[in-house]
């Protein structure tokens, strides 16, 4: 967890859950799996793992819970953007039902925040919700919740069709890293796209016809564009100008924070 953050499109990041496992390309070098190898280690393994086998034990990047941070949100009374489990997915099958449910009720309680799920398990969010909205008297996930898919290829353009059977006000696309160009990319319900290139050790590197195309698709569609970065062995490497320009685009809704 941070009250600050060096990720461009957000204010702070909120941890109630770490670890994940890989399910595509855009997993290969994960900057949350390498920081809790290297940095967290020593923390993450002293925490029994949701799956408790003797190799989750020892693996820094097994699924945790950590119920101690979940009223952090309500802590901070000044409104930000919250990146929520950037060191984990919330939608990993190792997560508990009844855990999510509880993230949620922290989310709709401290709604001066901003809340940015990202996730690369569209599926299981819309059958949690479909499953959980009555229980918490609503239909629609509200406009403070952002519901997110990432997207880094082609390949896995299936993951929109998922994210839009969540009832949700605000849904949004990372393509980060950008691995290959969208040939067909369907941003009907899409409120948002954040692009960018990778970063770390063996990044691999961004084609720049294929992060034009990728602003471009969004303007032609008027859906905001945030170009994050190239990439490269620092995030910071290839800098951030694309045709010239920043590309700092937000929803409209992201004005109750700014």
């Amino acid at each position: 967890m941070g009250d600050r953050t060096g990720i461009q499109w957000t204010d702070a990041t909120w941890n109630p859950v770490t670890g994940c496992t890989k399910v595509s390309r855009g997993c290969d070098h994960c900057y949350a799996a390498t920081m809790a190898e290297r940095r967290l280690r020593h923390v993450y393994t002293r925490r029994l793992p949701v799956s408790d086998t003797a190799d989750n034990r020892i693996d820094p990047f097994a699924v945790r819970l950590w119920p101690e941070r979940l009223d952090q949100p309500i802590d901070w009374p000044e409104p930000r953007m919250i990146f929520v489990n950037s060191m984990s997915d919330l939608f990993h099958q190792d997560v508990p039902e009844d855990y999510v449910l509880a993230v949620f009720e922290v989310m709709l309680f401290a709604d001066q925040h901003v809340y940015q799920v990202l996730t690369k398990r569209p599926a299981r969010a819309a059958r949690f919700w479909k499953r959980n909205a009555a229980t918490l008297g609503l239909r629609r996930i509200p406009e403070h919740i952002w519901i997110g898919a990432s997207i880094e290829d082609q390949a896995v353009t299936y993951r929109v069709r998922h994210l839009n059977a969540v009832e949700a006000e605000v849904r949004f696309l990372s393509c980060e890293p950008l691995l290959g160009p969208f040939n067909d990319l369907p941003l009907d319900g899409i409120h948002w796209v954040i692009g960018g290139g990778e970063s770390g050790a063996g990044a691999r590197s961004v084609d720049p016809s294929w992060a034009i195309g990728l602003r471009n698709l969004c303007q032609r569609r008027g859906v905001p564009f945030f170009w994050k970065q190239w990439g490269g062995r620092t995030p910071k490497a290839g800098g951030r100008l694309l045709e010239g320009q920043e590309w700092n685009e937000f929803p409209e809704c992201a004005g109750r924070v700014a």
